[in-house]
């Protein structure tokens, strides 16, 4: 149980790592209750600034894809054992 644990974390890390490091370039308006987010189709570079919706959303589902991925090799690794 403890190898499948581990591996959805080390799955959950490597994901989020991916969907930080390819995120979209993007930018976001902000004017009273409307909000305008622009992206490109290049990954962001080291301009630094916050997060748009669209980038955490980007990272969040990178990070899942990672986990179920984790899990899913827990799973086989821990079938071949018994």
């Amino acid at each position: 149980m403890n190898s499948k644990i581990g591996l959805l974390l080390v799955g959950l890390v490597v994901g989020g790592l991916a969907g930080y490091l390819t995120r979209p370039e993007a930018a976001e308006i902000k004017v009273g209750s409307f909000s305008l987010e622009v992206q490109g189709d290049r990954p962001a570079g080291a301009s630094g600034g916050s997060l748009t919706t669209g980038q955490m959303q980007h990272i969040g589902i990178f990070a899942v894809i990672g986990a179920a991925l984790g899990l899913g090799v827990g799973f086989v690794a821990g079938r071949r054992r018994a």
